[in-house]
């Protein structure tokens, strides 16, 4: 099977990207999906509590809003239920080749398209867009004595449902964006909690409500007002750039925020001191809970600010020493971020993989494509993602550069290698090494000064080796105007008669 372009994943990015290409008029793609149902990362987190830390009516696609919303916040389950709701109501379904996870992508030189082989067999490609997300394999740490822990284990992400975790000594390594929801909610039912934290995290209160029948009718009826809530929503985000990009000390007045919150529910000094971090707010993702430190108060929760570093039998041993016993470990320890592992299953135009051209750190021409990998463009990808807002906006900017970039290919073919129109044959485009080191220089200058780099924190934005290859520096309205249209001056073209 041949197609014009192959989409990997059927999360946010792949299915925005499906919609587009179709809206383009472009029926022949295929959208290659592992699992057997769309949703991404909201399929595969299904913890208790989980839920969206963007407001739902930003967490959405522009083209595609969604006015019944039910809170300000939207929990794991409807917005998996809107992604169904995109699927369908888009026509995206004869597209996606469910149960087809890519084993391998190859280039191939002399046909200039893609070979790629999945578990559903093998497709060629002329392009190959990649929406496997940062979020969609989960980190677990190599800790000594783990695989013979006689309890049960399992990852935040892989959730196990089928196990009741009542009465249950639970241990919980990780204070992140997951524990923080799933913590409080099975705090009330273990018959002790132990929480390993490394790192601990800055938590601001969670501004969630019902949204009413009357907002929901207003939103349904009269679309200005949901436009309107989304912009306001984005404006707000979009002033507090600045703080977190270039001026890292206007967020200390955030941090009197966030102590506040804290002082709230923790009314021991003690524990006050080992959750207070040492780091800049926003260096780390910064965290929504109105319920994480009230759970962590309570007496049968324990804190111990250290990482667990080794596990004999059902002891588990801080990297400080302590020791405590547990029936059920739970990892909420994050994900492969900025090791993607789909990038050691590409391989390029120099037979190289992705993951060996990224050995030095990842990096990428306006965050879509790189050198080496013609006709290959990744969808949330080096220095895309945001400290502040909502990644559905880089997503649809990063759509914008996918269109352009298939209309070039096009117009370029028909033009051919003579200039003459009317000439047909396939065509390519490779980013010039040049122009994806020149694009690198810029992001790693302008994060030199934000908080992310400055904050004194050791975060999953930065690589192994203490680079940024993650965060976006600027506003999502500058990134949506630099990924408007593609500069082929940027790029070689490749052509096959």
């Amino acid at each position: 099977m041949h197609v014009r372009v192959a989409v990997i994943g059927a999360g946010f990015g792949g299915l925005g990207a499906a919609v587009r290409l179709r809206r383009m008029g472009i029926t022949d793609f295929v959208v290659l999906e592992r699992a057997d149902s769309v949703g991404g990362a909201w399929r595969d987190n299904t913890y208790p509590g989980c839920a969206c830390d963007v407001p739902s009516h930003l967490y959405s696609f522009s083209f595609a809003p969604n006015p019944r919303w039910p809170r300000s916040f939207s929990g794991q389950p409807h917005i998996r239920e809107y992604l169904e709701w995109v699927t369908d109501t888009f026509g995206l379904r004869p597209h996606i080749r469910f149960n087809s996870e890519v084993e391998s992508a190859r280039w191939d030189n002399e046909e200039l398209r893609w070979v790629v082989e999945t578990t559903s067999g093998t497709c060629t490609a002329d392009v190959v867009v990649s929406a496997t997300g940062p979020l969609s394999d989960p980190k677990l740490p190599d800790i000594p004595g783990l695989d013979q822990f006689p309890g049960h284990v399992f990852h935040s992400a892989r959730w196990d449902h089928d196990f009741s975790l009542r009465g249950k000594r639970v241990a919980v390594v990780g204070t992140g964006a997951s524990a923080i929801q799933f913590v409080p909610a099975i705090a009330k039912e273990v018959q002790h909690l132990t929480v390993f934290q490394r790192t601990a995290p800055w938590v601001l209160p969670r501004a969630d409500r019902q949204i009413t029948g009357v907002e929901k009718w207003l939103h349904d009826k009269v679309p200005a007002t949901r436009a309107a809530r989304r912009g306001i929503l984005w404006g707000i985000r979009e002033l507090q750039v600045g703080a977190f990009a270039k001026q890292p000390d206007l967020m200390r007045a955030v941090e009197v925020v966030a102590r506040l919150n804290m002082r709230r529910a923790i009314k021991d000094p003690a524990l006050r001191r080992r959750l207070t971090p040492d780091y800049r707010i926003g260096c780390k993702r910064i965290l929504l809970s109105n319920d994480w430190y009230p759970a962590l108060a309570r007496p049968h929760v324990d804190v111990i600010d250290s990482g667990l570093s080794e596990i004999r039998g059902s002891t588990l041993v801080s990297s400080d020493g302590r020791e405590t016993e547990a029936d059920v470990i739970v990892f909420g320890t994050g994900f492969h971020v900025t090791d993607i592992p789909i990038a050691s299953r590409v391989k390029g135009m120099r037979g190289t993989t992705l993951a060996e051209e990224w050995r030095d750190g990842v990096a990428g021409l306006r965050g879509t494509t790189t050198a080496g990998f013609p006709n290959f463009l990744t969808i949330i990808g080096p220095n895309t993602g945001l400290g502040n807002s909502s990644m559905i906006l880089i997503i649809e900017a990063q759509l914008t550069y996918m269109a352009d970039f298939l209309t070039k290919l096009d117009s370029l073919a028909r033009t051919g290698a003579s200039g003459a129109s009317g000439v047909s044959g396939r065509t390519a485009l490779a980013a010039r090494p040049e122009a994806v080191r020149a694009w690198d220089a810029r992001m790693q200058r302008r994060l030199s000064r934000s908080v992310w780099n400055t904050g004194g924190c050791d975060s999953w934005y930065l690589d192994a080796n203490g680079r940024n290859s993650t965060v976006w520096p600027g506003t999502t309205g500058e990134f949506r105007r630099v990924t408007q249209n593609v500069e082929l001056n940027e790029y070689e073209v490749l052509r096959h008669a």
